[in-house]
C-alpha cells in the first residue's frame, strides 16, 4: 500500500493511500481515505471506486473510508473469462484481511449487494452493519412471499415503460428520468464513470449476475448482523417495493426509501443518503 497526497477536510487533513490487492488470478485496486471506524463501500455495475466520491467526502474526516474497483473494473484487472460474482466475496474477505479492518461497516449499491450479501452468510459475524442500496444481491426477490411476489409484479409493469422512455432519451438506467432532467451534469458523470471499464464484457457480466441470483429469502434469516436496505422510490431497475419483505425476514433490518430517486440513490441524493447512512452508523 502506497501513500498518497492527504485529503483536504474541514480544519485539517485525512490520511489517504492506495494500492492493488493481488488475487490468484487478477489485481484488485482499492483506497483508503480518512481514519477512524471502517466503512467498505462496494459500487455496482455501471460504476468502480470513483463512484463513491460524494459519500468519501463527507465520511473521511470521522472515518475510515475504504473504496475499491471490484476485479474487471477499472483500474482492476479483468481476470482471464471475465469477472466472475462468485468471486467477488472472497476478494472482499482478502481485502478485510489486508487492511487488517475490524468489523467494518459494508455497504454495497446493486451490484456490490453480491459482494456484502454473500460474504455476511459466508461470515457471520464478521461486519459490524451492513447497508443493501438498491439491491438484494444473490436473494431472488421475486421469493419474497406472496405480497413480494405481489408487489414485484407491479413493479415489473412500472419498470418496464420506464426502462423504455429513459432508453428512446438517452439516460442511463441506473440514474433514471429525473436526475437526467434536474441534474444533467451528474448524470453526465455517471456515465462518464460507466464507461471507464473498457476491457470488461458488462452484458456478460450481468448474465452472471442473475445466474447468481438464486437464493431464497428465506437465506436472510441467518444474517444477524444490523442491516439498513435503501432504496429509491424511483428506481426501474431493482424492485424497490419489496425491500420492505425482505428486510421483514432479517433479525435486526429495517428499511428507508428515499423520494425523488432512482436506482441510484447514493448518488443522486446523496445529502439524503448521507444523513440516512450517518444515522444508521450511530445505531450502531
Amino acid at each position: 500500500m502506497a501513500q498518497a497526497q492527504p485529503f483536504a477536510i474541514p480544519g485539517g487533513s485525512a490520511p489517504r493511500e492506495k494500492g492493488c490487492l493481488q488475487r490468484p488470478d487478477c489485481r484488485v485496486y482499492y483506497e483508503v481515505t480518512g481514519s477512524g471506524p471502517a466503512l467498505v463501500f462496494a459500487h455496482g455495475l455501471g460504476g468502480n471506486h470513483l463512484s463513491w466520491w460524494q459519500q468519501v467526502g463527507h465520511f473521511a474526516p470521522t472515518h475510515r473510508c475504504v473504496t475499491f474497483s471490484h476485479r474487471g473494473f477499472a483500474p482492476s484487472d479483468t481476470p482471464p473469462g471475465g469477472p466472475d460474482p462468485a468471486d467477488y466475496a472472497a476478494d472482499l474477505a482478502a481485502l478485510i484481511e489486508h487492511l487488517q479492518l475490524e468489523a467494518p461497516v459494508f455497504i454495497g449499491q446493486s451490484m456490490g449487494g453480491w459482494t456484502g450479501l454473500s460474504f455476511a452468510l459466508a461470515h457471520p459475524g464478521r461486519l459490524r452493519g451492513l447497508v443493501l442500496s438498491a439491491t438484494s444481491g444473490p436473494i431472488d426477490p421475486r421469493q419474497s412471499g406472496p405480497e413480494g411476489a405481489e408487489a414485484f409484479a407491479a413493479w415489473s409493469r412500472l419498470s418496464e415503460a420506464g426502462l423504455q422512455e429513459g432508453a428512446a432519451r438517452g439516460v442511463h438506467p441506473a440514474m433514471g428520468l429525473r436526475a437526467a432532467e434536474e441534474q444533467p451534469a451528474v448524470h453526465f458523470l455517471y456515465r462518464a464513470v460507466d464507461e471507464l471499464s473498457t476491457e470488461l464484457d458488462k452484458t456478460a457480466l450481468r448474465r452472471r449476475l442473475f445466474e447468481n441470483r438464486n437464493l431464497p429469502a428465506s437465506r436472510l434469516a441467518e444474517i444477524e448482523t444490523p442491516t439498513l436496505w435503501v432504496t429509491g422510490a424511483e428506481d426501474v431497475v431493482f424492485p424497490s417495493p419489496v425491500a420492505p419483505h425482505l428486510a421483514a425476514v432479517m433479525p435486526r433490518a429495517r428499511h428507508v426509501q428515499i423520494e425523488k430517486a432512482g436506482h441510484s440513490p447514493y448518488f443522486e441524493r446523496p445529502a439524503r443518503f448521507n444523513a440516512v447512512l450517518a444515522e444508521f452508523l450511530k445505531e450502531l
